[in-house]
């Protein structure tokens, strides 16, 4: 089985969640293959489902003053920061094609697994930690575990959306903006901080995608743009939902840093 893996670059948060809506339906009507879309955001916090807006430490005045974007989506989880220098991976899969079919916990368990042989790649020891969704560095001596990536999935009718942020070159501070996923007795890190040799995005990039194909057994197809995943409208039936691709997208296709083309 074959996964289609997109890297986007760096794109707003609500052109990614509406890309994300038009793939899930597409998969819903099996006109796409399971899909893995690699990216960056701009400084945003997103607050889950099961989220308390108490843990956005910071006011909406400094907020606004650097730019930082608030959704409330529908991924479960808490409050999460997403920014540069952060690897975000949203995958869009149809559970019930793998076999034995997956659950929503062994999926979740997988996605964890493909980020610990990622970070072990750069020589950064993680674990599991029981009752705590994410993947987090061992502890020593009077070091506490420190949270290194976040995992917050949505599934409807057995699609997948959202995913998983890890930290790869960001900029810790931003999240002092929050209580990182609630959790107000652990520190977050990244791989800059933990690994052996200094990370690049490109790199993360490559290291994930592989180990996704390994651990969920499938082979990774990289493509070039948005365009080598999206069905041509004029090539389906009468019956076909039409093909809505958001505007922002459409735009975005043409600019070489997004990585469309």
């Amino acid at each position: 089985m074959i996964l289609s893996v997109l890297d986007l670059g760096r794109l707003d948060y609500a052109t990614g969640l509406a890309l994300q809506k038009t793939l899930v339906e597409l998969r819903h009507q099996q006109r796409i293959g399971n899909v893995l879309l690699l990216l960056e955001h701009p400084p945003v916090l997103t607050l889950g489902r099961n989220s308390s807006r108490s843990n956005i430490l910071a006011s909406d005045e400094m907020l606004a003053a650097r730019d930082v974007e608030v959704h409330e989506i529908n991924r479960g989880g808490d409050v999460t920061y997403h920014g540069p220098g952060q690897l975000v991976g949203y995958p869009i899969f149809d559970l019930r094609s793998f076999s034995p079919r997956l659950g929503a916990v062994d999926y979740v368990r997988k996605l964890e697994e493909v980020l610990i042989r990622a970070c072990g790649d750069y020589g950064v020891r993680t674990q599991r930690i029981a009752g705590r969704t994410g993947v987090w560095t061992f502890a020593g001596g009077s070091v506490q575990e420190k949270k290194i990536a976040a995992i917050g999935v949505h599934i409807s009718r057995g699609i997948t959306s959202h995913g998983f942020a890890l930290n790869v070159t960001t900029d810790l501070r931003d999240f002092n903006l929050i209580v990182p996923c609630g959790i107000a007795d652990r520190d977050v890190t990244s791989l800059e901080l933990e690994a052996e040799n200094a990370p690049t995005m490109e790199g993360v990039m490559h290291t994930v995608s592989r180990y996704f194909g390994q651990v969920f057994d499938l082979q990774i197809l990289w493509l070039e743009s948005l365009e080598d995943l999206l069905p041509d409208p004029a090539k389906g039936s009468a019956q076909d939902t039409p093909l809505s691709i958001p505007n922002e997208v459409k735009r975005l296709r043409g600019e070489k840093e997004t990585h469309f083309a």
